[in-house]
């Protein structure tokens, strides 16, 4: 064997693996443990919950929303690319600028959708209550592109 063929075999035991913040050891989130809170750049009744990471830091988060049926997420963009699983409901998401209910793709459970950042979109609850998991790179960001869509109006931002 030549000695290149060695080093690059040799090479990833050589290696010290770099773990992301609080994931250097092996855990577990069970649905009992996950802890829903308002966010203030949600609609009061909707709720958030980190499940892995630190979203307004840099690196990868995974968060989850529940929003309860009726709720309508006004167009708004984040800037960081995000993936999205149905957890539970039909989730209700459209493409755009202008809330436009012609424009809604329904998604039952088990459904993953890729948004690219900088993205418009909506979200409506209409048939049901939802959950989605977003798994991302943050910061997380979130910006409406109506100001007077953004329930922080007004108020300081908070991040999760």
């Amino acid at each position: 064997m030549s000695d290149n063929k060695q080093a690059v075999m040799e090479a990833p035991q050589n290696v010290v693996r770099a773990h992301q913040p609080g994931q250097e050891v092996f855990k577990s989130v069970l649905p009992e443990d996950i802890d829903w809170k308002p966010f203030a750049a949600f609609p009061p009744s909707v709720r958030l919950a980190v499940v892995v990471g630190h979203p307004s830091e840099r690196g990868p988060y995974t968060i989850r929303v529940k929003a309860p049926h009726g709720v309508k997420l006004m167009p708004h963009r984040h800037p960081e690319d995000r993936v999205y699983t149905v957890l539970s409901g039909v989730f209700y998401i459209g493409l755009g600028d202008q809330f436009d209910a012609d424009k809604l793709q329904a998604y039952p459970p088990g459904s993953v959708i890729v948004l690219p950042g900088d993205t418009p979109h909506f979200h409506w609850a209409k048939s049901s209550e939802y959950i989605t998991q977003v798994t991302a790179i943050g910061p997380l960001g979130l910006e409406y592109l109506n100001a007077k869509d953004d329930p922080r109006a007004g108020d300081a931002q908070r991040e999760p």
